[in-house]
């Protein structure tokens, strides 16, 4: 024992205290280096899966998306302050300041990569090009999206080596030149393809990104962009540049998660997310150790692709369910993105096969289910349902159920429950369903996951050559002379029939008043001499459903007004929106913060 206690005792402290570096690397002796700099580079990619989880200001306040129990509107239900554009947006609402922060940090770590790129040794000169033309491209991408939500915006442009409260704003049409050149920088380094390297951004990313530019651009916001004609132009030219290289996929369905509408009849197929359509995604890994964020919590809802489990429609309860299983949609309280009834009404549901691949018109039970009561009222009244019964069915838009054809649970004859699309997301409880029940928007469905994750390995397309069709009939629409296709309803109804399948060439229809829920008149899509800037939102909503695109859609054309306050429920409801609404507070944090300080925009 005493031996012990002398060997204890017999170190100083100074040994215990000597500190032992097995490492003397920084940022500045490791991004010097090649794989450095690749792991710098690298990491800018990883932020784009951050960003585009933050989505409520592009999804939500829109015409497409919206939340549940708009009837409640006027009994003391606020709602989602961003479907109610009242007095609680304000520029502390968390999904302005959290996108404002992820947009500042990737633009941060772009800056660090192209500020760094002349220290760089021993690195071949043609990759530096590359890889510095991936950070201007990132750079680009992350200003897009910062100055169409909150329009004039500081614009750092070097490292930040030194804390520093100075914040400077420049206008809009600033932003925007430094955006394209930035990309045209970029374009001219970028190789065409990155087969060795799939994800990383090409030139055709590039270009792509160009044509939403100038179309944006040549739109002109407010006069404040720095827009003319030549933007149109510039827009259809990119446009055709992708048409060129990324044919079209000749079935919508195969650019997303293949799945049954039955999950008794799933066969788990196979998927492949690498579709010669897309031209950029966020890239998602089987391997759970890197499908997640560098900044993520310990969240199954942080790591991998949530778009499967975000989308409304709950099966959970239904008679038959197996409860807490992943062969229905699985999303928590926050992720509640609610398809709007007029968006339903923008889709032939016989002809459109984008329809039956985005929604899920019935449920089954997975169980049986004995001595089940439809009709509360009528306890003695019983039935048998067996696994693969249907329990719950939303009819075709244009085609309502009568009194009659509705189920047992309110008087009806079928022995499931029918609910119409003037019900959805209004409805009382009964034995068949909760309150509230919408139909399941599986756009994104991935099978076989386990309940309440969302860690899906699918890859989020972020550009798509079908919307370079589009961008190329907005911009003739707008004046840009014709393209390779010819004029601007060719390009459009490439788009139309592809979604037709066999049934192309032929009129679908729409309601010709998607918001009035009573009206059945109806006018096909398909542009025939009378193609106007709300036909081309109607067939982006068809085609980009929930593709993180919306709200810059209708910001771009100034209709989110328009559009927001007719289709969306709540919003309609309430009757708040106004012109302030066209940009977004920027975050009180940043204002507080900043020496001097910045203005805030106007209404806010």
């Amino acid at each position: 024992m005493s031996l012990v206690l002398l060997t204890l005792f017999g170190t100083s402290c100074e040994d215990f205290l000597d500190e032992n570096s097995v490492s003397y690397q920084t940022t500045d002796n490791y991004y010097v280096t090649e794989q450095g700099f690749e792991d710098l580079v690298r990491s800018n990619y990883t932020k784009l899966r951050e960003i585009h989880k933050e989505r409520d200001l592009v999804l939500l306040g829109t015409d497409l998306f919206t939340g549940l129990s708009w009837d409640e509107a006027g009994s003391g239900n606020q709602g989602n302050e961003l479907n109610a554009y009242d007095a609680r947006f304000t520029p502390d609402v968390s999904a302005a300041t959290n996108l404002w922060d992820l947009l500042y940090n990737q633009i941060s770590r772009t800056n660090t990569a192209i500020s760094r790129q002349g220290d760089i040794e021993g690195m071949d000169a043609k990759l530096l090009a590359i890889r510095v033309g991936e950070a201007k491209f990132l750079r680009a991408y992350a200003y897009f999206y910062a100055v169409q939500q909150w329009g004039d915006i500081p614009m750092p442009l070097e490292e930040v080596t030194t804390a520093s409260r100075e914040v400077i704003k420049v206008s809009a049409e600033q932003v925007y030149d430094q955006i394209i050149l930035d990309l045209e920088e970029a374009e001219a380094v970028l190789p065409t393809q990155s087969n060795t390297d799939y994800g990383r951004a090409t030139k055709g990313a590039a270009r792509f990104l160009l044509a939403r530019v100038h179309l944006t651009r040549g739109w002109n916001f407010d006069n404040s962009l720095g827009g003319s004609q030549a933007d149109f132009d510039k827009a259809r030219e990119y446009a055709d540049m992708i048409i060129a290289d990324y044919p079209l996929e000749s079935e919508y369905k195969n650019l997303f998660p293949l799945h049954a509408e039955n999950p008794l009849e799933e066969t788990f197929p196979a998927q492949n997310d690498k579709n010669p359509e897309i031209v950029f995604a966020v890239q998602y890994s089987d391997n759970i150790l890197t499908n997640g964020s560098d900044n993520d919590e310990p969240s199954e809802y942080q790591l991998g692709n949530d778009y499967h489990s975000i989308f409304g429609g709950d099966a959970q309860d239904i008679p038959g369910s197996l409860g807490r299983t992943g062969d229905y949609n699985a999303y928590g309280s926050r992720f509640r993105y609610i398809v709007t009834p007029a968006t339903y009404r923008l889709f032939d549901p016989t002809l459109d096969t984008r329809y039956h691949h985005n929604f899920n018109e019935a449920m089954y039970a997975l169980s049986d289910v004995a001595d089940f009561v439809p009709d509360l009222d009528n306890p003695g009244t019983t039935i048998n349902i067996a696994t693969g019964d249907t329990v719950l069915y939303f009819p075709p838009w244009n085609s309502p159920a009568s009194n009659a054809d509705k189920g047992m649970d309110v008087g009806g004859s079928k022995p499931y429950a029918v609910l119409n699309l003037d019900e959805i997301g209004i409805n009382a409880v009964t034995p068949y369903h909760k309150e509230d029940m919408t139909p399941l928007m599986w756009k994104f469905w991935e099978p076989g996951l386990p309940y309440d994750e969302a860690q899906g390995t699918f890859d989020l397309a972020l550009f798509r050559s079908a919307e370079a069709y589009l961008i190329a009939a907005e911009a003739i629409l707008k004046g840009a002379s014709n393209g390779d296709l010819g004029g601007a309803e060719a390009y459009y109804n490439t788009i139309v029939d592809r979604a037709l399948g066999t049934n192309a060439g032929s009129n679908p229809l729409c309601a010709a008043q998607p918001a009035n829920l009573a009206s059945m008149t109806t006018v096909s899509y398909r542009a025939s001499g009378n193609l106007d800037i709300d036909m081309i939102l109607d067939e982006r909503a068809r085609e980009l459903l929930g593709e993180y695109s919306r709200w810059f859609d209708l910001k771009r054309t100034e209709k989110l007004i328009e559009r927001t306050s007719s289709m969306n429920p709540w919003t309609a409801e309430l009757g708040n929106m106004s012109n302030t609404h066209y940009l977004r507070p920027i975050p009180q944090k940043e204002v507080d913060r900043s020496i001097p300080t910045i203005s805030q925009n106007d209404g806010y």
